[in-house]
């Protein structure tokens, strides 16, 4: 069973209502009608009649919820709760209006912070800060949590690394240059996040052109601070480091480079030093080596928000969706 089939298993067992606030997008509904039929969740989508008639048409959308929010009976009880979120940033209700009735993220966000959905799902045609800026003004960060990140699962066919191939890979999309306070906290989101999706336990790895002082430089002392933090602040994950990719996932390499580790050679979520490295890293490895990457998946909200690539496919909304009600499990 392919690993993304579990995940849809474990979202079936524990139904989850998920919101989808692209009704503009035919994407969105063609990921929204197959992920109903296959029970994933329960779908909310933020459509105006005049969005649905232009992009589901042909589309059996029965069992879908479909929501207006510049017609809706909950419009004016989510401005209200808007102003009052925001009323120490000086938001007043006209601008709350237009707000809720022209942004749907924000619609969508306020249900969730109202109890009404349990998580969102979107990006297929809104940027990376158009989706998270209104769940970090609304949602906010889960207690104890230092910063928001994202990961991406990667499923790597016919691979003997890893969970038979599985792997969480950290930051691919948000944090740029991480200092090791964020980066170490970087690593225990992505380990949280790896347990809470595979039920397995994390083997972290920190990332870096060198392997247990190799190489000495300013990049290389950066993740070997980041290793000390996590240790010290998070002793509840294995996490180890500095150490070279294949040092870090084959297990001959991780004897000879780090024999002392006890992460070298069996690290299934992967720590990269910075956005660069992590972008490039997981687009490789989606490309050259066909692997799935569902994500980025955001860790560290209060509540499950996700982020899509606007060249997503159907199929990647629909795990998207499947990933976001298995993190609001629980």
């Amino acid at each position: 069973m392919a690993f993304i089939d579990v995940i849809k298993e474990k979202a079936k067992n524990d139904v989850k209502t998920i919101v989808l606030p692209e009704g503009m997008d035919r994407r969105t509904w063609e990921g929204a009608v197959k992920a109903k039929a296959e029970g994933l969740a329960n779908l909310i989508v933020l459509a105006t009649p005049e969005m649905v008639k232009e992009n589901a048409e042909g589309l059996d959308v029965s069992g879908i919820t479909v929501i207006d929010p510049t017609n809706s009976d909950k419009t004016d009880e989510y401005i209200d709760l808007l102003v009052e979120l925001r009323k120490k940033k000086g938001l007043e209700r006209p601008d709350a209006e237009k707000m809720v009735k022209g942004d749907f993220t924000y619609y969508g966000t306020l249900m969730i912070k109202s109890g009404d959905a349990d998580g969102l799902v979107s990006g297929a045609c809104h940027s990376t800060a158009n989706t998270l800026r209104p769940a970090l003004q609304i949602i906010k960060t889960k207690p104890g949590v230092k910063l928001v990140s994202s990961f991406f699962l990667m499923e790597v066919p016919d691979c003997v690394f890893g969970n038979k191939g599985t792997f969480v890979f950290a930051d691919c999309g948000l944090e740029p240059n991480p200092d090791p306070e964020k980066l170490a906290a970087i690593a225990a989101s992505s380990a949280e996040s790896y347990e809470k999706m595979t039920g397995d336990k994390p083997i972290v790895a920190m990332l870096s052109h060198s392997s247990y002082g190799s190489a000495k430089n300013d990049d290389v002392a950066k993740v070997q601070a980041a290793v000390q933090i996590a240790k010290e602040q998070y002793p509840e994950y294995l996490i180890d480091g500095e150490l070279q990719l294949d040092a870090a996932i084959v297990p001959s390499v991780g004897a000879s480079k780090a024999p002392d580790s006890p992460v070298a050679g069996k690290a299934n979520v992967l720590i990269f030093p910075d956005l660069d490295a992590g972008n490039i890293g997981y687009k490789l490895v989606q490309r050259l080596a066909k692997a799935e990457a569902y994500g980025p998946v955001c860790q560290g909200i209060a509540a499950p928000v996700n982020d899509l690539s606007r060249g997503c496919s159907s199929d990647d909304i629909v795990g998207v969706i499947a990933i976001t009600a298995v993190q609001a499990q629980g």
